[in-house]
């Protein structure tokens, strides 16, 4: 017979397996770090993962496909399922990584109110452990970011080297609040970063790119591949390039 039944790309799959625990029907599993439709049969075809995948690997086509059998309440089948949906339940209440840890996507919520200046006066004695951090989501090494996900829409985006946020201390405060932040290092990759960065602004709503690099001529690698990404998007979009110091100070702003 003819019906609905959903499709994954697996060229756009990261393993993720959020999609494995939005399906009610068991019909999906992670084969060799890739989402697998099972069976035909397992599919009811109205897509209640499609919504769970970062990455729009999975959509919904018309074709020929086996019947969706819903097994019978009571039956081994039935019974199958309902302890698989309670295990998928208790697995989504806690970090879920499948293949690699660092493909797992997380976004956090930060506060952006402005900080007030306090009069030195007044100030307490520094706490080491007040410091909060300001990234937005995870993953950020550019090899391992999908080109397409939530946390990019209307985002304020910083490539930023790796090395960086080593070099100056107040790096998080003056650079990664408020944006979502991508890092990598051309020299220890050993590839060319923009044809990743200019699907990640050609196919989401990035309001701004800031490039953050360090003095070190290997550095200019990021420099070229996000130059590079900025025009062949096709967008016009603010940017704006910051070079640090070794020992860093802020040499170009």
């Amino acid at each position: 017979m003819k019906r609905n039944i959903i499709v994954v790309d697996e060229e756009k799959c990261n393993g993720c397996g959020n999609c494995i625990i939005g399906c009610h029907e068991g019909a999906l599993a992670l084969i060799n770090g890739k989402a697998r439709l099972i069976k035909d049969s397992y599919c009811d075809g109205l897509g209640a993962c499609l919504p769970t995948c970062p990455t729009g690997a999975i959509t919904i086509e018309e074709r020929e496909a086996d019947e969706f059998t819903a097994p019978a309440p009571g039956s081994p089948a039935d019974l199958e399922m309902q302890a698989e949906a309670a295990t998928k339940t208790a697995a989504a209440a806690k970090p879920v990584f499948r293949g690699c840890p660092g493909n797992a996507q997380r976004t956090f919520d930060r506060d952006e109110a402005p900080v007030v200046p306090v009069p030195m006066a007044s100030k307490a004695p520094a706490d080491p452990y007040a410091a909060q951090s300001e990234l937005k989501q995870w993953p950020v090494q550019i090899k391992l970011l999908p080109v397409n996900a939530p946390f990019y829409q209307g985002a304020r985006l910083l490539i930023a080297a790796d090395c960086a946020a080593y070099s100056r201390a107040n790096f998080h405060e003056e650079f990664i609040k408020g944006k979502v932040t991508v890092i990598g290092c051309p020299k220890l990759d050993s590839v060319d970063y923009s044809e990743k960065l200019t699907e990640i602004l050609r196919q989401n709503d990035i309001r701004s790119v800031t490039i953050v690099r360090m003095e070190v001529p290997c550095c200019g690698g990021l420099d070229f591949a996000a130059k590079k990404a900025l025009q062949q998007s096709g967008k016009m979009i603010p940017w704006q390039v910051v070079t640090i110091s070794t020992d860093g100070k802020i040499l170009e702003d």
